[in-house]
């Protein structure tokens, strides 16, 4: 996949947060980026969007990170979630991979990290 192909979706409460991820996809060249505040709304935007990637933290309002992440793999079962949390409990990190995602990655989020794991999953 080309990188101006990848729509991604970045779900988080934090404004700042949202803002970091953005522009570190924007510093590896993607330029296709949506972000939402709440479980919910990754929901629906993922039904309506179908991004390639989400990005999607843990805790949040209306509606978690790890019920959305079942919810969107309901959805669609090959939907690619990365979650993005600083929740890095090691329970947090079984629920995740349990309801699906495809990987964990503790916040803040290191640039190098962020693009291996990014790389494997695209790939």
């Amino acid at each position: 996949m080309e990188v101006k192909d990848a729509k991604f979706l970045i779900c988080d409460d934090s404004i700042l947060a949202r803002k970091s991820l953005t522009a570190l996809l924007k510093s590896f060249g993607y330029t296709n980026i949506l972000e939402v505040s709440n479980g919910q709304d990754a929901v629906n935007t993922y039904m309506h969007e179908h991004p390639t990637v989400v990005l999607l933290d843990i805790v949040m309002p209306i509606k978690d990170g790890i019920t959305a992440t079942k919810e969107i793999l309901e959805y669609d079962p090959k939907a690619k979630i990365i979650m993005v949390s600083s929740v890095g409990t090691q329970t947090n990190l079984r629920e995740a991979i349990k309801a699906g995602a495809r990987d964990f990655i503790q916040k803040p989020v290191e640039e190098s990290l962020l693009e291996e794991v990014l790389e494997h999953v695209l790939n």
